[in-house]
């Protein structure tokens, strides 16, 4: 199976070709938070790999939690390729993303992934690492600035972290083509924890 991977969760954009579990390209951008050139991106692995598109099986996309702009580009554009071409979907956490990093670049032990939430919040998830197995023992989940201060000496990798570690494409598409379980086109939905908050305008008067 040939996957294109999207991950743009982060400031550190980066888009992946893999096939039956070997990497074919990647590219990479250092971003800000709302610029992604995503299709410049896509057409750098493609060549790079000289893969055309007809042969993508599937597009798999990193989920965030993280920048819900670069997510809904990802999901966009994997939407507008499944109504192309009928190539499966799969979803993948960024913050699982980095977990299976850590243990790729052999960060073993307790491993808190930090994303940051905006408003003094974070994500947070917490994984046993160790060569052999990557364990999750804290659900994905919003904590405050003191919380995260509280767990002062314990490990943390992520974007903004002391041990820096930024989701990737070539890491998506490897947990990828672990028989996850494919979205439909609607089903797609960036990880965010937070409830809806919508407040309907008032009506103008009429004079």
């Amino acid at each position: 199976m040939t996957i294109l991977a999207l991950e743009f969760s982060s400031e550190r954009r980066s888009v992946a070709l893999a096939r039956n579990g070997e990497l074919l390209a990647e590219a990479v951008q250092q971003s800000n938070a709302r610029a992604t050139n995503a299709f410049g991106l896509i057409e750098t692995v493609l060549g790079n790999a000289n893969v055309p598109r007809e042969e993508i099986n599937a597009v798999a996309i990193g989920l965030g939690p993280g920048s819900y702009t670069g997510i809904r580009v990802a999901i966009a554009l994997a939407q507008g390729w499944q109504l192309a071409r009928a190539v499966k979907l799969v979803g993948v956490s960024s913050a699982e993303c980095m977990a299976a990093q850590a243990q790729s670049e052999r960060i073993y032990g307790r491993v808190n992934v930090v994303i940051d939430a905006q408003r003094g919040e974070f994500y947070l998830a917490t994984w046993e690492i160790s060569a052999a197995e990557r364990r999750q023992v804290l659900p994905l989940t919003i904590v405050s600035q003191g919380d995260i201060k509280a767990r002062a000496g314990q490990l943390f990798v992520g974007p903004q972290a002391e041990t820096p570690l930024f989701p990737s494409a070539t890491m998506v598409a490897r947990l990828a083509s672990q028989n996850l379980p494919a979205f439909s086109d609607d089903a797609l939905e960036p990880i965010y924890l937070r409830d809806d908050a919508f407040v309907k305008a008032t009506p103008p008067r009429v004079i």
